[in-house]
C-alpha cells in the first residue's frame, strides 16, 4: 500500500477502537460536563475575560486527557505489528489527524456547554468558532508529539506534564489573545491577521518536527 492508504488504515483503526471502547470517550465528556457544571455553581455567569480564560484552560486539560490515551493504548506487541506494515511518518501523521479530530469534537462540546451553563459573551460567533477549531487542533498537535516522546520513556502522564506546560503556555496565551476578537475586541491594523498566521505557522512547525523526529523514536 502507498503512504495515503497506510495513513487511512491507521486512522480507521484508531476510530474503530474509539467506537468500541466508548468508556474513554464518555469519560472525557463526563470530565467536561462536570467541570463546566462546577464553574456554573461557583461563578454563575462570569465576565467575558474570565469566561475566555477558563475556556482555554479547560481545553488544555481536556487535551492532556484525550491525547495521552492515544499512545497508552498501543501495546508493545501492537507496535511491533505496526513496524511491519507501516512507516514512522505514516504512523505519526495518522495519530496527529486522529487526535485533532477528537480534540476538535471535544472543544465544540465544551463551547456548547459553556454557552448553555455560563452564558455566551461571544459577539462574533462564527469567528470565535473558527478560532476554537484552529486552537483545538494546535493543542492536539503539540501534545501528540509530546505523548509520542513520553510513551517511549514509559512515563507518559508525568513526562507529558513536565514537557508540555512550558511549551504550551505561550501558545495558550496567544489563543486567549486571538479569541478576544470573537468577544468583540478590536485589533489595530493587521494584528489579528498576524497572530493567526503565527498560530498557523506554529502548527506547521510542530507537524514538521513530528515528521522529522518521530522516526528516531520509532527505531527504539
Amino acid at each position: 500500500m502507498n503512504a495515503p492508504k497506510h495513513i487511512y488504515t491507521l486512522l480507521k483503526k484508531d476510530l474503530l477502537l474509539e467506537l468500541r471502547q466508548q468508556y474513554t470517550f464518555y469519560g472525557v465528556l463526563l470530565y467536561i460536563a462536570s467541570t463546566v457544571f462546577v464553574l456554573y455553581l461557583s461563578l454563575q455567569q462570569p465576565d467575558s475575560n474570565i469566561w475566555n480564560g477558563l475556556f482555554w484552560i479547560i481545553q488544555l486539560f481536556i487535551c492532556v486527557n484525550a491525547v495521552a490515551k492515544s499512545f497508552l493504548q498501543e501495546s508493545r506487541g501492537r507496535m511491533l505489528y505496526f513496524y511491519s506494515v507501516a512507516g514512522p511518518v505514516q504512523f505519526i501523521i495518522a495519530k496527529l489527524i486522529y487526535n485533532a479530530i477528537i480534540m476538535l469534537l471535544m472543544s465544540l462540546v465544551s463551547l456548547l456547554l459553556f454557552n448553555i451553563m455560563l452564558g455566551s459573551p461571544v459577539i462574533r460567533f462564527g469567528q470565535f468558532v473558527a478560532i476554537v477549531c484552529l486552537g483545538s487542533v494546535s493543542l492536539s498537535l503539540v501534545f501528540t508529539m509530546l505523548a509520542a516522546i513520553a510513551a517511549k520513556a514509559q512515563q507518559q502522564a508525568s513526562l507529558m506534564a513536565i514537557m508540555g506546560f512550558p511549551v504550551i503556555i505561550p501558545q495558550l496565551l496567544l489563543l486567549m489573545r486571538v479569541s478576544k476578537a470573537g468577544l468583540g475586541e478590536a485589533f489595530k491594523g493587521e494584528a489579528l491577521s498576524d497572530m493567526m498566521w503565527l498560530l498557523g505557522g506554529l502548527d506547521i512547525l510542530v507537524i514538521l518536527m513530528a515528521i522529522i523526529l518521530f522516526p528516531f523514536l520509532w527505531k527504539d
